[in-house]
């Protein structure tokens, strides 16, 4: 069994390996960047501020959607701006999670932002992590995705059935 970190170019959207480390490069800076720049400066951030950043990743995003229609053709690029789209508006939600997670523990409203970032950071981590050792599992283990499947149709049965209590 081999697993590799990142896919070959024949079975990766056609993408010559260059593609994929300037990729996977470019996001990592980009977030060490921003760990830095919290790091150093913990604030609440202006509305200036935060409307510069949304505008900026934004437009990244929008330019990497360009970049998959340029070096991956027009369909991938429709899914990855259709999947970007879906993924953005889901993530709303998770504003008011924040704010409530916040408020609960108390956090300092200076140190919102850095908690937030770390919050972040761990999250893209485990879900690398995650997402790794489970297509690990299913590769090796095909029965596994049998057992994953099952997991997400109990937890879907145990939200419908709303069996859950609030503690207040």
């Amino acid at each position: 069994m081999t697993l590799a970190i990142l896919p070959t170019a024949s079975e990766s959207l056609n993408l010559d390996p260059w593609v994929w480390w300037v990729t996977i490069g470019v996001a990592v800076v980009i977030l060490a960047f921003d760990v830095a720049w919290i790091a150093r400066n913990p604030h609440r951030p202006s509305n200036r501020e935060t409307g510069t950043a949304l505008a900026v990743y934004i437009g990244a995003a929008i330019l990497f959607g360009l970049g998959m229609w340029y070096f991956a053709g027009a369909q991938l690029a429709g899914e990855y701006f259709a999947g970007w789209l879906t993924e953005y508006s889901l993530s709303v939600d998770n504003l008011f999670i924040f704010i409530l997670i916040m408020a609960k523990f108390a956090v300092p409203e200076k140190l919102q932002q850095f908690a937030l970032m770390v919050g972040i950071v761990i999250a893209i981590v485990l879900r690398g992590l995650f997402i790794w050792l489970g297509a690990a599992a299913i590769e090796r283990f095909s029965w596994v995705f049998y057992i994953f499947g099952a997991f997400l149709l109990y937890t879907a049965f145990k939200l419908v059935k709303g069996g859950g209590t609030d503690d207040d």
